[in-house]
């Protein structure tokens, strides 16, 4: 009987033991809840079912629809143009919300309007872009400087100010500028005129440039733009003029204040300190090294925690008992020393605006604002202020005399640090010790 050739194999197969079978996973026979992602609801759902009854954002969208006064926002919109905008109660909702859970950027609160349930209940599914947010925000910076006021206003009649004892510090807020993007006051001068030197070369390249092309091509012909880089270069150059002006006025304003400051104390004439200051603003020349950032000509070079940046300091004066924000304020002075009563001004003036009558009973500040200035009229001031002469941990020893710890601060010849019990000098009992009008320290 013949063999058939198709049933031949056609190579060499090495023999091997037949796979095992398949084990199932462990716990695979168990029985779990339905999980499908494509299943369809029956009826169409609603966000609000989504979103927990306590959560966070349903008492903020209360809050803005039955307790603040939104006239000035709206009123803002009579003469509106274009396409519809947002509602303004939306936009306020989502700001607020976002700024209560550390979301600043507006590209992320457009992102979370459309991944967090939360930012889509408040926004109905509108999800405005991050375009829309930004201008929102700029257009209602100072409705948003009275919706402070109306929300402390509300804080104080729920009773979250107590007013006992408040708390002031500060804090840099990075600017967005790099401190590589600056120019110091003495390399100004010569780089403006290389890039003037620049901008004639590159105006005299051009005219020649014109002039052989219209002969070559006709005058009726393309060829007479200036080259594209003479519009960056003045650019260039404007913003160094600009920056340059600014660090002189910003020096002869300092040098005026001084002179002023300086005349004041020796008692002269109201137009003897007028005619300092104006010779002082007249002769005032910049430092050398005074700089100026091009990205953001309104911060200030500060000292933060990791290295020297350009940034602002934020100032904000809170509740000690409910941590209710009473007054913030941004400055552009690296220090906190001059800000001290600055924010106590502006806490009473907030609460004043607030309906509310008291004022706090004793302000708290740390070492930053500790100076012989603000110590004595500390001891002349209304409230009780408690500043910091510097930080005394675990570590430290206790010093054995007032001029251990104080020798450099002459206001403080009469303070002791509460942390390390009596001064050598101070008697024991309660009736034994002196009276004095002198500043608190802790």
């Amino acid at each position: 009987m013949a063999t058939d050739p198709s049933a031949e194999p056609l190579f060499e197969v090495e023999e091997s033991d037949p796979p095992e079978p398949m084990r199932p996973a462990a716990g695979a026979a168990r029985t779990f809840r339905h999980y499908d992602q494509h299943q369809s609801f029956l009826l169409p759902p609603s966000l609000d079912d989504w979103l927990p009854e306590d959560h966070v954002a349903r008492f903020i969208s209360d809050v803005v629809d039955d307790m603040l006064d939104l006239s000035v926002i709206y009123a803002s919109y009579a003469t509106a143009d274009g396409a519809p905008p947002y509602d303004p109660k939306m936009m306020l909702k989502l700001v607020l919300y976002a700024y209560s859970t550390g979301v600043t950027s507006s590209r992320e609160m457009e992102r979370r309007c459309q991944v967090d349930v939360a930012f889509r209940w408040l926004s109905a599914n509108a999800a405005p872009d991050y375009r829309s947010i930004s201008r929102f925000r700029r257009r209602h910076l100072l409705a948003l400087d009275d919706l402070f006021i109306q929300v402390l206003a509300l804080c104080a009649e729920a009773g979250l100010v107590s007013l006992g004892r408040v708390a002031l510090d500060g804090t840099k807020l990075r600017a967005s500028a790099s401190r590589h993007k600056a120019m110091s006051h003495e390399r100004m001068g010569p780089r403006i005129e290389d890039l003037k030197a620049q901008v004639a070369a590159i105006l005299a390249e051009a005219e020649a440039i014109d002039l052989a092309e219209d002969e070559e091509f006709g005058e009726d012909k393309r060829g007479d733009e200036l080259p594209e880089e003479l519009r960056t270069r003045e650019g260039r150059l404007a913003k160094l003029r600009a920056a340059k002006e600014a660090i002189e006025a910003e020096a002869r304003e300092k040098a005026a204040a001084k002179a002023t400051a300086k005349a004041s104390a020796e008692a002269k004439d109201p137009a003897a300190i007028e005619q300092a200051a104006e010779v002082a603003a007249a002769t005032a020349t910049p430092r050398p090294s005074a700089q100026r950032s091009f990205t953001d000509p309104d911060s200030r070079m500060m000292k933060t925690t990791d290295g020297f940046h350009y940034a602002y300091n934020a100032q904000a004066v809170v509740d000690e008992a409910s941590q209710v924000v009473l007054a913030a304020e941004v400055v552009q002075a690296a220090g906190d020393i001059d800000q001290l009563f600055d924010m106590i001004e502006v806490t009473e003036a907030n609460l004043a605006d607030a309906g509310v009558d008291d004022n706090p009973g004793v302000i708290l500040a740390d070492a930053g604002y500790c100076s012989e200035g603000n110590l004595t009229t500390a001891a002349d001031a209304d409230i009780d202020v408690l500043i910091a002469t510097g930080r005394i941990n675990t570590t430290s020893a206790c010093p054995t005399s007032r001029e251990d710890v104080f020798r450099r601060t002459p206001a403080l010849a009469n303070a002791w640090p509460v942390d390390c019990g009596p001064r050598p000098d101070e008697p024991t009992t309660p009736d034994a010790r002196p009276s004095s009008n002198r500043p608190s320290v802790r």
